[in-house]
């Protein structure tokens, strides 16, 4: 067999689905999924207690800032954007924007139209 033939198998082996070359470069260690997940339940936590606790008209901002902060998590690690393309991130940021703008505006709506 000569150099080429070899050369050319051992590019054909190395780039085969079974052997992916950058194995660990775009998966987190289990060790940051658990921190993941007790951030997540930290964050829970207090989303049920504002059921619990008079937050008083701070419970909304609250509520929506706990409501991205968990969206990003999710997104960024379970859905793995964190290693991807930085366009697919700001298309799920961009849908989550919109949606709370369109979801304030719609309460500032209601509450503006209801006193008149």
């Amino acid at each position: 067999m000569s150099t080429t033939e070899t050369e050319h198998h051992h590019s054909l082996a190395a780039n085969t689905p079974t052997e992916p070359d950058n194995v660990g470069e775009h998966h987190a260690s289990d060790l940051l999924y658990v921190q993941i997940f007790i951030i997540l339940f930290a964050l829970t936590a207090v989303e049920v207690s504002t059921y619990f606790f008079d937050f008083g008209p701070s419970q909304l901002p609250v509520l929506l800032g706990i409501m991205v902060v968990k969206f990003a998590i999710v997104v960024a690690f379970f859905m793995h954007l964190r290693f991807d393309h930085k366009l697919f991130s700001w298309v799920f940021v961009s849908g989550l924007v919109l949606a709370v703008a369109v979801y304030g505006i719609m309460l500032t709506t209601f509450q503006y139209w209801q006193n008149l």
